[in-house]
């Protein structure tokens, strides 16, 4: 199975919310559910926390634009 972009996992994880409240599942269906509702909350964590990483990399390459009239300071 190919990786969820994390839309597409929001989506899964908001399907098994709607289903998990409608309490039309059988038990053994709902800890199914509720299992795969922690894994996707896990892998969206982490892609969240690696998009997070990627832009204080960026933000980190970039300088600063000096703010309108403040002047650099001389060393």
């Amino acid at each position: 199975m190919a990786e969820q972009t994390f839309a597409e996992g929001i989506a899964e994880l908001e399907a098994i919310v709607h289903s998990l409240e409608s309490g039309n599942l059988e038990l053994e269906d709902s800890l199914t559910s509720y299992e795969r509702g922690v894994t996707l909350i896990k892998e969206l964590q982490t892609k969240l926390e690696t998009a997070q990483q990627k832009v204080t990399t960026l933000l980190g390459d970039v300088d600063p634009a000096p703010v309108e009239g403040e002047e650099e300071l001389m060393v």
